[in-house]
């Protein structure tokens, strides 16, 4: 729980929260880019809460993000006393891997929920709009039906040692029709750190 901030984004547009990843003590935070696009669009700033009774908020800027892959890494400003999360091997993980979302979905700091992973490598195609890209980005991602909600994008799928297995990023949401819950994604944290060797600086 200490590993999990939630990211609050206000920009001329309005605002928009999520959570994030802590990465280092000194304050890296991994978290999806659509948290913070708006950050390129106007944004004034970014705030970061770390978990607790009276959660202090302290405010954070991009160091670097990959919009392709829906990543971005941010920095809180006043560095030091950060807990960071354990990162685990999203290679190991088969359906029905039992795992656990942390995350502020709708502003809820510190929010749990359990589920399994229901399948591995499913294609996820988020819309362009929400990434700052001409087109549509498509990557592989962990399926789980562990209930996801908005805020709850950037935060950490977690086994049940908590390691970080994923960064939650979407959720299924159909084109007509009635909503459908219990079907997330995450983005395997094995293809993150891939992208995180070349975002910025070294954990």
């Amino acid at each position: 729980m200490p590993s999990v901030v939630e990211v609050h984004v206000k920009s001329i547009g309005g605002s928009s929260t999520g959570s994030g990843t802590v990465l280092t003590r000194s304050g890296l935070i991994l978290t999806n880019y659509h948290v913070v696009a708006t950050h390129d669009l106007g944004a004034t700033q970014i705030d970061v809460k770390v978990g607790g009774q009276h959660p202090a908020s302290q405010q954070a800027s991009i160091i670097s993000a990959d919009p392709a892959a829906d990543l971005a890494v941010i920095q809180v400003t006043k560095e030091g006393g950060f807990k960071p999360a354990s990162l685990g091997d999203s290679s190991t993980v088969v359906p029905g891997t039992q795992v656990i979302a942390i995350g502020s979905p709708e502003g809820l700091q510190g929010s749990v929920t359990t589920g399994v992973v229901s399948a591995l490598d499913r294609p996820v195609q988020v819309e362009g709009t929400r990434t700052g890209q001409d087109k549509p980005l498509t990557y592989a991602a962990i399926q789980t039906d562990a209930a996801l909600n908005p805020g709850n994008s950037g935060g950490p799928l977690l086994d049940l040692d908590g390691r970080v297995i994923g960064i939650n990023s979407s959720v299924y949401t159909p084109t007509s029709g009635p909503p459908v819950s219990g079907i997330g994604f995450a983005i395997p944290i094995n293809d993150a750190e891939k992208i995180l060797a070349h975002l910025g600086p070294s954990a």
